[in-house]
């Protein structure tokens, strides 16, 4: 069977690989998941054709173009094309399904692949995405789970998807642990086009018939805001709530967040934003526990003062299924309290399901 030259968006799927063609300034932005950028136009050189099209005609940048397209696809068939045998199938796009991808497309036919452009492009891609985003979020049974700060709902999210259930990591998509101390050292957050892809390309791989574990999240993680859709979805699902000790839950905190406290000034920079909420006298203690290097006191005195209150008042007000939300004991937050955790989940997951 071979592939018409043009297809849509739900055969996404029928190909090896998904090729976007596009610069990388536009690949950064967002993108098909999956994709590889192999642009037939850098940033400069697509500016370039740009002005030649406004300055001086038509003719002339698709003259200049063609040459720069050559040039760089015969340097994508040396490099990243080179290893691929006969039976290669990729699918090719660009911003609107134009020369960009055609000619890529053109040239990787007529060498004997079975390359196909994606109909509309990028442009169609991200329309219909948008109308499967808003879709996607009703066809399934959410659990939450919910917990304060530093009850380890990530690391029990990553044990329930070892031991195969379905999980959406909305903090790992969106490169940011939800909070004033959330970012992620050395990895910043995708734009918003390419959270949205990243949560669009999670949520079609799910089988409607078993629940999808997710963690409760605010209206935003970061500087990103979670669809609308699938929030609201979220926030009328039932929960699960986690109970962890206080002094587990300090210990684990300093563990996990480590590396924020080496670096001290910047620590005080974040805290230091919290004055809006709390009084002078109270950020003035914390950054005095900084410096004297006492993370215990420090961190409990956060989650008492600031964490806890918020995270209670944020889950009375968004989730109404905490009132009769499912309680987990944990009392450990180590590798083999996850386990357990995950395992006791799985088996009471399983029990609902079949009430």
């Amino acid at each position: 069977m071979r592939y018409e030259n043009s297809v849509g968006l739900a055969q996404l799927d029928d190909f090896d690989e998904v090729v976007d063609v596009r610069s990388p300034a536009e690949f950064a932005i967002d993108h098909v998941p999956g994709a590889v950028n192999c642009p037939v136009l850098s940033n400069e050189e697509r500016a370039h054709v740009g002005t030649i099209y406004k300055q001086i005609s038509a003719f002339e940048a698709r003259k200049v173009g063609a040459a720069l397209v050559a040039k760089n696809v015969a340097r994508h068939l040396d490099t990243h094309f080179a290893a691929r045998d006969q039976r290669w199938k990729p699918l090719i796009y660009c911003w609107r399904g134009g020369k960009r991808s055609g000619s890529m497309t053109l040239i990787l036919r007529e060498i004997g692949w079975d390359a196909a452009s994606l109909q509309g492009g990028y442009q169609n891609y991200r329309r219909s995405m948008l109308v499967q985003l808003a879709e996607l979020p009703m066809r399934y049974d959410f659990r939450i789970i919910c917990g304060p700060t530093g009850s380890g709902k990530s690391r029990l999210l990553q044990s329930l998807a070892a031991r195969g259930a379905q999980v959406l990591d909305l903090e790992a998509l969106a490169r940011h642990r939800g909070s004033v101390l959330g970012d992620l050292p050395g990895d910043p957050q995708p734009a918003q086009k390419m959270f949205e892809s990243l949560v669009w390309s999670a949520l079609r791989i799910f089988d409607a018939g078993r629940p999808v574990f997710v963690e409760a999240e605010s209206r935003r993680i970061g500087a990103l805001h979670v669809p609308e859709v699938l929030l609201d979805c979220m926030r009328n699902s039932s929960c699960v709530r986690i109970e962890v000790p206080v002094a587990e839950r300090v210990r684990f905190l300093i563990s996990e967040y480590r590396h924020f406290l080496d670096e001290p000034a910047w620590l005080k920079t974040q805290l230091s934003r919290l004055t809006a909420l709390h009084s002078t006298a109270t950020v003035a203690r914390w950054i005095a526990q900084i410096d004297a290097g006492a993370w215990e006191d420090l961190v409990g005195d956060l989650l008492a003062t600031h964490y806890d209150p918020a995270y209670m008042r944020s889950m009375r007000n968004n989730y109404p299924g905490l009132t009769h939300a499912s309680m987990l004991n944990a009392a450990c937050l180590d590798d083999a309290g996850f386990e357990r955790s995950a395992a006791t989940l799985l088996d009471s997951t399983l029990l609902d399901a079949h009430v």
